[in-house]
C-alpha cells in the first residue's frame, strides 16, 4: 500500500529564496537517491508566503522508513533549522488505491 506524508512548514518572513533552495537541494537528492519515493514536491500557499505544503507519496511504508534513515534525511535540522518558524505538523496517510 501506498504511504502519504503532508509536512505543512512555516518559514521566518523573507527567507522564501534561500529556503526554496535548500528545498529543491534536498528535494533532488530525495528524486534521484530513493527508488521508493513515488512523488516528492513543495508548494507555498498563495495566501500566505510563510506557509509551505511538502506532499510526499511512497511506495510503501518500507520506502518512508528507508527515506527517514537516508544522510539527507537526518540533516533536515542543520539544513532547515534556520530557515523554520516553527516546527512542522506533519501527518502519515495510507493511501486508497
Amino acid at each position: 500500500m501506498r504511504t502519504g506524508v503532508i509536512a505543512n512548514l512555516r518559514v521566518k518572513p523573507g527567507v522564501n529564496a534561500e529556503f526554496e533552495a535548500a528545498f529543491r537541494q534536498f528535494q533532488q537528492a530525495v528524486r534521484s537517491l530513493e527508488p521508493g519515493v513515488v512523488y516528492f514536491g513543495l508548494h507555498r500557499s498563495q495566501t500566505d508566503a510563510t506557509a509551505y505544503t511538502v506532499m510526499e507519496q511512497y511506495r510503501d511504508a518500507a520506502a518512508l522508513d528507508a527515506h527517514r534513515q537516508t544522510p539527507h534525511y537526518q540533516a533536515i535540522p542543520a539544513t532547515f533549522g534556520a530557515f523554520m518558524a516553527g516546527p512542522p505538523h506533519i501527518e502519515v496517510l495510507d493511501a486508497i488505491e
